[in-house]
């Protein structure tokens, strides 16, 4: 009776089921004899039915109620069943969205970069979770002519495969740029005009310049978090840099920077907010626990950024949506023995770590 009602798409009802029809009813003799002794008296089946397609349908079967079932019940057993159609099909929509999504976060991401010369590098990107949705956080480590490296971290407002894409857009554009060996408000300039064109979009973004020869680091950013800078036998603090607009907001207003010497096993830290942001508590707050957690730096880099993604970061409650996706990278001067860390949402220092979900 399924198969029949899938393939005609249209209900079938057996007012009063006889001996004969639990043959037809049930899927084999076994389930016909349990239909049996449940007493079975009324069979109802209509199709599920979402956006023109047949996705299954809804059996019913009448055993207490000596009533069986009529037009009326068909027309309710319809209704119901459109409405659940709808909800398995949105339900196979959004998994394919979001398959789509991560597919492509996860690719346009880097893999396992090669250290810089002079750097170590380590980095951690926590994809978000609790609402299923991807974001557009993404962070990269870039090869600069002079044997320079340019670490970027961005945050593309929004979720899902619209925001993926966009950070896809921007990551190449900031790769292509960055490889010039632009000023990083320069490379922000330039960034903030490519993402006026991109339609509804405002991103956050921080890129820093490393010169391995003046031991120094240029800093821009646009809307986002300060980095965090670690010395050793020092208090972490945030880096003094004032945030320039959004990118995509098309304030033409120059974004301002800051150098900063790096000296050995000095790190410096990148993240996105998705770190620290909670709705039960102020962004300073959750600032000022994530400077005093890289206070206290372990011997590696992944052991630096473990704990900063994982208790810095917003826990999420039953019911509420989770956080954006986290990334996060450390990198550290080798020969030298400095350090800087990049970790969207975490923080960067002369080491690379990140990690990937739902936090940065």
């Amino acid at each position: 009776m399924v198969a029949r009602c899938v393939r005609t798409a249209r209900p079938v009802l057996v007012a009063r089921v006889r001996e004969d029809d639990f043959a037809r009813i049930a899927r084999d003799d076994r389930a016909a004899a349990v239909l049996r002794t449940a007493g079975v008296h009324s069979y109802l089946a209509v199709p599920l039915i979402a956006r023109g397609e047949v996705l299954g349908a809804l059996d019913l079967k009448r055993t207490r109620d000596r009533q069986p079932f009529d037009a009326d019940d068909v027309v309710l057993a319809t209704e119901l069943a459109a409405r659940a159609a709808l909800c398995i099909d949105n339900a196979r929509w959004y998994q394919r969205q979001r398959h789509a999504a991560l597919a492509l976060q996860r690719h346009l991401l880097p893999h396992a970069p090669a250290p810089p010369s002079g750097l170590e590098i380590a980095y951690r990107y926590q994809p978000a979770a609790g609402d299923g949705q991807t974001g557009g956080d993404w962070f990269d480590v870039i090869p600069v002519v002079g044997d320079r490296t340019a670490l970027v971290v961005g945050d593309v407002m929004g979720s899902g495969i619209n925001a993926a894409a966009t950070m896809g857009q921007l990551r190449t554009a900031a790769r292509t740029l960055g490889r010039l060996g632009l000023d990083p408000a320069t490379v922000l300039d330039h960034l903030d005009h490519a993402a006026a064109d991109l339609e509804d979009t405002m991103t956050t973004c921080v890129y820093a310049l490393y010169d391995p020869a003046l031991h120094s680091c240029r800093i821009a950013t646009a809307g986002h978090p300060p980095p965090v800078l670690v010395r050793p036998g020092r208090p972490a603090e945030l880096v003094d840099v004032t945030a320039g607009a959004p990118l995509g907001v098309g304030a033409g207003i120059p974004f301002p920077t800051v150098d900063l010497r790096l000296d050995v096993n000095d790190e410096l830290v990148l993240y996105t907010d998705g770190l620290v942001e909670r709705r039960d508590q102020d962004i300073y707050t959750r600032l000022e626990a994530l400077t005093d957690l890289l206070s206290h730096p372990r011997r590696s880099l992944e052991e630096d950024l473990r704990p900063a993604v994982g208790s810095a970061a917003p826990r999420r409650r039953p019911g509420r949506r989770g956080p954006a996706d986290r990334p996060g990278t450390s990198r550290r001067p080798r020969g030298v023995n400095r350090r800087v860390c990049w970790c969207p949402w975490v923080r960067s220092s002369w080491r690379w770590t990140g990690s990937s979900g739902g936090r940065t």
